[in-house]
C-alpha cells in the first residue's frame, strides 16, 4: 500500500540510497560504504517522499532497469493493457485523494492509454505517469522502440517533461508529483533506459521543492458579493458537480441549500455526486440538451454552480442554455471550468471553505422549503419470471446496497435509471468517466477497491463498455480486489443503436449476442455467474451484498437485460 517517506537499507552505517538491499545499482557491484548512488535511487527516495510505492505499469524491455529487483517497500501491480494500468491508477488516486503512480511502456504503452489518461484529466485524477525510452545515447538514430513521444497524448497531460540529462530526471518525477496534485491531472515524465543506471552525485540539487503547499484562502469580498446576489434573488437554485464532491463540500452546500430552501441539480454528466441525492432538495440530474434544460430550471431567477463548468450538453440545439432573465454564478476551483463558462460571475476559489462561508452568510429564508418533486422511476419484478429490464436490477440493487458503496458506472444507455434508483447517499458513492469515453468501469472499480479495501465497491457496467477493458478482471482477482461487477447483457450497443434510429437510419455493425462476458471472466481468473431471471439475481444479491465490504475475491454477474425503452440519448 501507499504510504509515506520511507528509508533505503542500512549498508555499513549508511544508507544504501539506490533502494535495493545492499546491493547498488550501478554496475551491479557489491553494496557496502562506497554504494554509488544512482538516478534510480534518487528517484525511489522522491517517489517516497510522497508516498508513490504503489507501481501500476504493462512492463516492456525499455522499464526494465527501472523495475529489475524491485525494493521491498515499492508494490508492483500488473494489468494486462495499459488502458486498465491507467484506470486502475485513476480509480486509486480519486479514493485516496493523493497522486497515483503509472508507468508505460514507450510510443505503444503511451499510444494504448491516451483515452484513459484523457479520462485521467477530465476526472481531476492526480497521476505521475512515467513513459520508457529508447537508451538516450543513440536516440538521435531513431533506433527499434525510440518514441516520439512529447506530443502522443496531446493536452491531457497537464505536465510533460524531457529531462535534458539523467540527472535532472528525479527533478522532474518531484515536479509532476507537484503539478499532478495542483493540476489536477497526469503529469508525464519521459525516461531513456539508460538514465536509470547514471550516477547521480550526492551533491546534485533536487531541482524541484520538497513540498509545495497551495493556500486555500477564501476571499471575504467575493462571498458577500455572491451572498448578496443569493439574497436578492425571488428563487435561486444551485447546479452541483463533480469537484464538490466531499464531506466538507457536501455538508456545506446542504447547509447553504436548506437555508436558502433552494432545490440542488447534480450537473448532466457528473462523474461524482456533489450533493447527497437522497436529501429532500434534491431536485434531479440536469438534462443534456438546452430546451429541456431551460424546462428545468425555469421559474428561478438565479441558478448558482459549484464544483462544475455551466453546463456540460449533448446533443446541440439553438437557444440559451437558462431560460431568459435568469442569471448564472460559477463557483469552482478549476481554471478552466471558470473561463469558459457563460456566466454572469465565475468565482476561482477552493469549493467546500467557499461554500461553508457563503452558508453562513446568506439570510435565512422563512416558511418551508418547495418539494423538488423529483420523479422515481417504477420497477417492479417482471410478471411469470419474464426478462429483466435495466431499472429491476437498479431497484434490486438499490434496495440492498449500505449508504457508503462506491458505485462505478459505465452503463449509458440505462444511466437515467440508474440515477433514479440507486442514489448517491456519501461522498464518493458515484463514481464515472467524466469524458465518456468506454473502458473505465472495470479497471477504476478495481482501483477504488485497492486504495479502500474496507469499503464495499460494486460496478455497474453494459456489455459493450465491459468488453473494452475486459483484462482489468484478472488484475482484480490477482490482487484480492473484492469488487461486484455487474455486467448488464443485452449483447449490443444499445446506445448507438438508438442514435442510429433517432436519425432514421438501420445500423450497419451487427450485435454481439454470442459473446459470453461470464466466460471472459472466468477466463481471465474472476469467478462470474450468469444470471437470467429476477429470483436468481436477488438471490445472488442477498448472499453476496453483505459480504461486500469484507470480501477479497471478485464476483462478475452477468446479468441478461432487454434495452431500456424510455431510454433518449
Amino acid at each position: 500500500m501507499d504510504g509515506g517517506p520511507a528509508g533505503g537499507s542500512a549498508v555499513d552505517g549508511r544508507i544504501d540510497r539506490a533502494g535495493r538491499g545492499g546491493a547498488a545499482v550501478s554496475g551491479g557491484a557489491a553494496g557496502g560504504a562506497g554504494a554509488v548512488r544512482t538516478v534510480r535511487g534518487a528517484v525511489f527516495d522522491v517517489l517516497r517522499r510522497h508516498g508513490l510505492t504503489t507501481v501500476f505499469a504493462n512492463p516492456g524491455s525499455t522499464e526494465v532497469a527501472l523495475l529489475t529487483d524491485l525494493p521491498e517497500d515499492l508494490r508492483f501491480v500488473l494489468a494486462l493493457h495499459e488502458g486498465s494500468v491507467v484506470g486502475m491508477a485513476t480509480g486509486w488516486a480519486i479514493a485516496r485523494e493523493r497522486p497515483a503512480l503509472a508507468l508505460l511502456h514507450t510510443t505503444a504503452g503511451l499510444g494504448n492509454a491516451v483515452g484513459a489518461l484523457a479520462t485521467a484529466r477530465v476526472n481531476r485524477a492526480p497521476l505521475v505517469v512515467l513513459v520508457g525510452q529508447q537508451d538516450r545515447r543513440h536516440l538521435a538514430l531513431e533506433p527499434f522502440l525510440t518514441g516520439r513521444l512529447a506530443g502522443l497524448a496531446g493536452d491531457y497531460p497537464v505536465r510533460v517533461e524531457q529531462p535534458a540529462r539523467a540527472q535532472d530526471v528525479p527533478g522532474a518525477v518531484g515536479r509532476a508529483c507537484h503539478e499532478a496534485v495542483h493540476g489536477g491531472g497526469p503529469a508525464l515524465v519521459i525516461v531513456p533506459m539508460d538514465d536509470w543506471a547514471a550516477p547521480f552525485p550526492d551533491d546534485e540539487p533536487p531541482a524541484a521543492a520538497l513540498a509545495v503547499h497551495r493556500v486555500a484562502a477564501v476571499d471575504g469580498a467575493d462571498v458577500a458579493r455572491v451572498a448578496a446576489l443569493l439574497d436578492e434573488a425571488r428563487a435561486p437554485a444551485l447546479v452541483v458537480g463533480a469537484g464538490a464532491d466531499g464531506a466538507a463540500a457536501w455538508a456545506a452546500l446542504t447547509r447553504l441549500a436548506e437555508r436558502l430552501h433552494a432545490p440542488v441539480w447534480q450537473e448532466s454528466f457528473g462523474a461524482r455526486a456533489g450533493f447527497p441525492q437522497d436529501h429532500p432538495l434534491f431536485a434531479g440530474h440536469l438534462p443534456a440538451d438546452r430546451p429541456r434544460l431551460r424546462a428545468a430550471l425555469a421559474g428561478h431567477d438565479l441558478v448558482l454552480t459549484v464544483g462544475t463548468a455551466v453546463w456540460r450538453q449533448y446533443p446541440y440545439t439553438p437557444g440559451p442554455l437558462a431560460p431568459p432573465g435568469t442569471r448564472l454564478v460559477a463557483v469552482t476551483a478549476d481554471p478552466a471550468e471558470a473561463h469558459r463558462s457563460p456566466v454572469d460571475l465565475a468565482v476561482l476559489a477552493p469549493v467546500a471553505p467557499f461554500a461553508a462561508r457563503l452558508a453562513a452568510h446568506v439570510t435565512p429564508r422563512p416558511g418551508r422549503p418547495p418539494a423538488p418533486g423529483r420523479p422515481t422511476a417504477p420497477a417492479e419484478p417482471p410478471p411469470d419470471g419474464g426478462p429483466l429490464r435495466p431499472a429491476q436490477v437498479f431497484a434490486a440493487l438499490g434496495a440492498r446496497l449500505d449508504a457508503a458503496t462506491v458505485l462505478v458506472e459505465e452503463t449509458p444507455s440505462s444511466r437515467p435509471a440508474l440515477h433514479a434508483l440507486v442514489p448517491a447517499r456519501a461522498p464518493l458513492g458515484f463514481l464515472s468517466a467524466a469524458m465518456g469515453g468506454l473502458g473505465f468501469a472495470l479497471p477504476a472499480a478495481t482501483g477504488v477497491r485497492m486504495a479502500l479495501p474496507g469499503r464495499p465497491v460494486v460496478a455497474v457496467v453494459g456489455d459493450g463498455s465491459a468488453l473494452y477493458q475486459v483484462q482489468a478482471l484478472w488484475s482484480a482477482a490477482r490482487y484480492g480486489a473484492g469488487v461486484l461487477f455487474v455486467v448488464l447483457s443485452n449483447g449490443r450497443y444499445a446506445v448507438m443503436d438508438r442514435l442510429a434510429e433517432r436519425h432514421g437510419g438501420k445500423p450497419p455493425w451487427p450485435d454481439f449476442a454470442e459473446v459470453s462476458v461470464a466466460a471472459l471472466a472466468r477466463g481471465l481468473g474472476c469467478p462470474a455467474r450468469r444470471v437470467d431471471r429476477h429470483d436468481e439475481l436477488v438471490a445472488v444479491l442477498d448472499e453476496v451484498v453483505p459480504t461486500l465490504a469484507e470480501r477479497a475475491e471478485p464476483l462478475l454477474l452477468d446479468v441478461a437485460v432487454l434495452a431500456d425503452p424510455d431510454f433518449q440519448p
